[in-house]
């Protein structure tokens, strides 16, 4: 029988000192220099229980961050069509993004916060970032308006989206040392959102990391073909082939389908069944075998203390702490967790369509 993970979980004592201790009186984990030093360690395999506990502090006051911004968002996107949600980057990802990038320093990771606003269309998109730009806070932007944006220039991946960096800066005494925190915003469309949802279940399902350009190069080409239908079929722009006519756009994503049975293989998925509660916190584990569960709490402190004792209890799961007003937000946002790439297949087989005209979707 399988055990219950929280019940497994066993509160580590600095974890709840800190998570207890609301104002921070130095920068988190130490210094910015103290951090860099534990992930250079966790780069070269060294890392001592002192450099965890640093990365763990420094990581869990990004929470704090992601408070501050996901309610700013909130305020400006009530009684609209935009989706937010805020995930808290897993350590298991900040250890590979350490290791695939061997010049980056720890504390310069600037996605460790990150907030995702969803939009039905691009010129929505636009237009709030616009207004977004102009807000009156201390809160710095430390990118110009092109620097990530991938709609105007998508990635070779076929990734869409525009992203911007800030700067947490505050003025009151309990949120000053966090100063210089990075938060990651994310702008995406639905379309562009259901193409990156299906890249992250590749990654889950299969042995190839698209999202990287690792494994199987057929998976790479299609997703960025893919891309590519979707960006013409359904927002008047281009991906990352904007050279191929739309006849053979369309050809060479079948053919690769065909090989791969990519399409049939993400409509075969079951969503996960389990629903949320009320309660606005939740772990997600997602097992080596396929199967997630589903940890909801009411409190947030008590989620972030659970999901530290998680990361040590079940190294080899991918956990994550995710937070939304409602359990249709959290499924709406982070629907890789839940291997649900029903929007990506209905996109592309009404995509081929839209390009070929004619009916391919008994093809594919």
């Amino acid at each position: 029988m399988r055990r219950n993970a929280l019940c497994l979980f066993r509160p580590n004592g600095y974890t709840r000192k800190f998570m207890n201790n609301l104002e921070i009186k130095e920068f988190p984990g130490g210094s910015k220099s103290r951090v860099n030093r534990a992930g250079d360690n966790v780069r070269t395999g060294i890392a001592t229980p002192d450099d965890l506990l640093v990365i763990d502090t420094w990581r869990a006051a990004h929470r704090l961050v992601l408070n501050t911004f996901q309610a700013i968002l909130r305020t400006r996107t009530r009684n609209t069509q935009i989706t937010v949600a805020q995930r808290h980057k897993r350590k298991r990802t900040i250890f590979d993004k350490l290791i695939r990038l061997p010049k980056m320093e720890l504390s310069r990771m600037d996605d460790i916060a990150g907030c995702r606003l969803i939009f039905t269309n691009i010129k929505d998109l636009y237009e709030f970032r616009e207004k977004f730009h102009n807000a009156h806070f201390k809160h710095r932007l430390r990118n110009n308006l092109d620097k990530y944006d991938y709609i105007k220039i998508p990635k070779k991946t076929g990734y869409r989206g525009v992203h911007d960096i800030y700067d947490y800066d505050v003025n009151s005494k309990n949120g000053k040392n966090l100063t210089g925190l990075f938060v990651e915003i994310q702008y995406r469309t639905v379309v562009q959102h259901a193409w990156s949802t299906a890249v992250e279940v590749i990654g889950l399902v299969t042995e190839s990391q698209p999202k990287f350009q690792k494994g199987d190069n057929r998976y790479n080409e299609v997703m960025a073909m893919a891309s590519e239908i979707l960006a013409r079929s359904f927002e008047d722009s281009l991906g990352p082939f904007p050279h191929l006519d739309n006849h053979t756009l369309v050809e060479s994503f079948l053919k690769l389908d065909n090989e791969l049975k990519l399409i049939s293989t993400l409509r075969g998925l079951n969503s996960a069944t389990k629903e949320f509660t009320e309660k606005r916190n939740a772990i997600l584990i997602f097992s080596p075998s396929g199967e997630l569960e589903i940890k909801t709490f009411r409190d947030a402190t008590e989620a972030l203390r659970s999901l530290f004792d998680l990361e040590r209890e079940f190294p080899d799961r991918d956990i994550v702490l995710v937070k939304a007003d409602t359990s249709d937000e959290v499924r709406i946002a982070f629907k890789n967790y839940f291997s649900d790439a029903r929007d990506f297949v209905n996109y592309i087989e009404s995509g081929c369509t839209k390009l070929s005209d004619r009916e391919l979707i008994d093809n594919i």
